[in-house]
């Protein structure tokens, strides 16, 4: 995978949960088959809160790596496993082509803000989790990083720190949790930049189409979103399609802005759709020719 956003030019990459039934399947591979002409440079699929969708990731990320031409990444977290399971899971993704893994701690079921409580027989710290994938076999690794700081962090100082630690257990590049302006993220790359460390820092990027999508990038950056962002498009909460052209507009001028500081690749937050994805990369001149 890294050696894909060392290519010439710009890329894009995109996310999507498992599926919880056979309805929720068939609209994950709608968006897969859709998004597959497009070439983005990978394609993940999340783990689930604690571990509780890993079968359907592991199923899932399966049949990208046997049955399409997409560069499957798994994601893998600690929660409630031991290491003899995570030994497991991490030969199986290997059994079946998936050569790239997301390794995150995670976080406690049920509040992510609550008490980390490690397995008494897996891991503690993410930089575990990326040292004992790199020990089991020839993995491009990545892990995540926070815009804004992780929540348990005191400062952006000591989360900096912690996050060139995970980089430097051996992680080749790192996916940057949701943030509303593109300076924010810039100083996010400049921060780990100035440790000497050298490991690509990629943005994460939900396109705003709806007022949940708008809270769900609030909620999750752990940030306000500023006032100019808000005065847009709190005024169309009413009208679904102007929300939505605003969004894609709002969401593409970030992307723009991205890509003019240099930034090799944007990592889509489909929530298993593709439209609005497939529309931000085409006014971004991200469409391969034969898309």
């Amino acid at each position: 995978m890294i050696e894909r956003l060392r290519g010439d030019g710009p890329k894009f990459s995109i996310e999507f949960f498992p599926p919880r039934d056979t309805a929720d399947e068939a609209v994950l591979w709608k968006a897969i088959r859709e998004l597959e002409p497009y070439d983005p440079a990978y394609m993940s699929i999340t783990y689930g809160a604690g571990g509780s969708s890993r079968d359907g990731t592991v199923r899932s990320i399966a049949r990208v790596a046997t049955e399409t031409t997409l560069v499957p990444m798994a994601h893998l977290t600690a929660v409630n496993h031991s290491v003899a399971e995570l030994r497991n899971v991490i030969g199986w993704y290997a059994s079946v082509g998936v050569r790239n893994i997301l390794a995150l701690r995670g976080d406690p079921p049920g509040d992510v803000y609550g008490e980390w409580i490690p397995h008494p027989e897996g891991l503690t710290y993410a930089e575990e989790l990326v040292q004992l994938v790199r020990e089991l076999g020839d993995f491009c690794v990545g892990v995540s990083a926070y815009t804004y700081g992780h929540p348990r962090s005191s400062d952006l100082e000591s989360d900096t720190k912690y996050l060139v630690r995970k980089l430097r257990a051996g992680a080749d590049f790192a996916i940057a949790q949701l943030f509303h302006d593109p300076e924010d993220f810039l100083r996010l790359r400049d921060r780990v930049a100035a440790t000497g460390c050298d490991v690509p820092v990629l943005p994460g990027v939900m396109p705003l189409t709806t007022m949940r999508t708008l809270q769900t990038t609030i909620k999750l950056s752990g940030a306000p979103a500023p006032r100019k962002v808000l005065d847009r498009l709190e005024p169309l909460a009413d009208d679904p399609k102007a929300f939505r052209a605003a969004g894609i507009d709002v969401t593409t001028e970030l992307c723009e802005k991205l890509l003019a500081e240099g930034v090799p690749n944007l990592h889509f937050y489909t929530f298993n759709r593709s439209k609005a994805t497939r529309e931000v990369i085409a006014r971004l001149g991200l469409v391969p020719a034969r898309a």
